[in-house]
Order: C-alpha cells, then structure tokens, then sequence
C-alpha cells in the first residue's frame, strides 16, 4: 500500500541587510509566519545571517564565523518548539580556529539537533569565493528523520552535482533541500540571466526526476555588495535572483516564488504520489550498480583508460 502521508514545507526567500543579528531577527518573523501558515518543515536560504561576504577574501570576516551549536542555533531551537516546526538553517560554522564549513542544520521540533550537514563541493567563481573560507565537507551526504518526514539536506553548489543528490536520495530522503545564494552578476543578466536561471532550476528538477524526490531550491532575493562590519565589497555587486521552488518527484514546479521579493512559499509534500511515480518511473530498479565502479575517477582517459591518483605519463 502507498505511504498516504502529507506534509507542509516552508520555503523563506529573503533579503539581508548588513546586521547579523536584524537578519537573524528578520528569519525568526518568517519562521513564525510560515508555520502561521501551516508549514511543517521550513527551510531559510544560505547563510542567511549576513549579506553574501564571499564576494571579497577578507581575513576579518572569519569573526562572522560561531560554533554549532552556539548562538543562531540557541535562537532557532526556541522557535522550533513555539512553533512545532522543524528548521533547516545554514551557517557559517567555526568548527576550530582557522577551521572553517559552510554549515546545514536540521532542528526537530523540540529544538534538538537532528542534523549537521557541512556543504560539500565549494566554488570558486568570481565574485563566489568560497574557498578561501570553507573547508570541504567531511561528514559525507546523509537523510535525516524529523517529526514529518526523511529530508537530506545539501548547499547551493552541490546542487550541480546528481551523485550528491543520487547519494542522499539513496538513503531514503524523500525531500532534497537546497540553501542557495546564488545571483547574476550586473553585467551578464541581460544577455545570459534567463538561461543562468533555467539551469539553475532544470538540475534540480532533474534530481527531482531521476531520484523520484521532491526538491526544494531556497534562494535569496536582493542587490548586494557584501556589506558588513563596516565595509563592502568593490565593484558591481550580485543581484541574488530569488525565484526559490518547489518540485515534484515528475519534476513539475509545484511552487515558485518571484524574482525579486520577499515570500515565504508554502508546498505540500505527498508521499502517495513520491510512491506511484517510482513505480512508474523504477529509476532505482534499474541501476545497473555493477557497471558504475568508474564514476569514482576524476576522468576517464579515452586512449589509455582510468587515470588514477599519483599515475604520471
């Protein structure tokens, strides 16, 4: 018999400002008004307490780094039990001095941690310098149960990447969410921000697809250039494009927020349609496991085979 259960997810878009703790204020109202709403589970967008400091390689802003769990996780464990939801929140995380993650936390609706997934593939792009702040995940991909459901949570980057969410889904997420801070740079939106955008959103709808999943993309919307502790970063800033969603395991966008406002989505998720497009669409059944022993290799070398680590020519 398929699994008949529903539930309701919130997904903030938001803007920042240059204060921490105004941002982290602002993601508490949100909170609230999506569980007013009726969500179960709501998920805020990457690094939600600040204005995207990545643009610039500042060694001052190691000090927006906090422990987990510390402060912002102290503050979203009590709205959680107010509001019985459970919170998906991303943040920068000092795990120890000069050791830093970009951080996923899962908080149950009695405020427990139920989760910490630390953001795997980190960019390195103009304007997105992450690697100068994060350090690789090393805790791997995970599910997690909550009060609701099995999510998997992954960030932003990792949402390019179908073995982050193959793996995930393989251990029994029914819901992959994303925390993204992801935007246009000024000068490139006119001639490629649509065909950025549908990319975007057209991976994750085929993670949706190929792992018979729900995905959820939580973007943040806003001009930014970076402001905090006093100063920004140089030059045109990012336009963060927003246009957070929801889809289906089909793949069908099930909500949508707009481009360039604050909203709060709310989406039911339906197990009973997760099972019966599975049994339609048996992706999983069909894994050929026995063939894919080659996809740990970095490339495949078309003359001479699988180029392995430490190998030279």
């Amino acid at each position: 018999m398929a699994e008949k259960r529903k539930y309701n997810v919130g997904l903030v878009q938001m803007r920042m400002g240059p204060d921490p703790e105004e941002n982290l204020a602002a993601a508490v109202r949100h909170i609230r008004e999506a569980a007013r709403l009726g969500a179960n589970v709501v998920c805020l967008p990457e690094l939600f307490r600040t204005q995207y400091f990545c643009q610039r390689e500042d060694i001052r802003l190691f000090d927006l780094a906090e422990p987990i769990p510390g402060p912002s996780t102290a503050k979203l464990a009590e709205v959680a039990r107010e509001s019985r939801v459970v919170i998906i929140a991303s943040l920068f995380e000092r795990r120890a001095p000069g050791l830093y993650h970009n951080t996923a936390v899962t908080l149950n609706v009695d405020g427990s941690i139920a989760s910490v997934y630390r953001k795997m593939h980190i960019p390195d792009d103009p304007l997105y310098y992450e690697k100068f702040y994060f350090t690789p995940g090393d805790l791997g991909f995970k599910a997690t149960d909550t009060a609701f459901g099995r999510v998997g949570t992954l960030v932003c980057w990792d949402q390019w990447y179908p073995e982050g969410a193959r793996l995930t889904a393989l251990q029994g997420a029914e819901l992959l969410f994303y925390p993204t801070a992801i935007g246009w740079h000024p000068a490139e939106k006119d001639e490629y921000g649509a065909a950025q955008y549908e990319a975007w959103q057209t991976i994750q709808r085929a993670h949706a697809i190929a792992n018979g999943v729900y995905v959820a993309g939580v973007n943040r919307v806003g001009h930014e250039h970076g402001d905090i502790l006093g100063n920004r970063a140089e030059g045109p800033g990012l336009e963060f494009w927003g246009g957070s969603f929801l889809a289906d395991p089909f793949g069908r966008i099930v909500a949508k927020a707009s481009h360039d406002a604050e909203e709060v989505l709310l989406a039911e998720i339906d197990l009973a349609l997760l099972e019966d497009t599975r049994r339609n669409w048996p992706f999983l059944r069909d894994r050929r496991i026995d063939a894919y022993a080659p996809i740990t290799q970095r490339f495949l070398d078309a003359t001479h085979g699988p180029v392995h680590s430490g190998e030279h020519k």
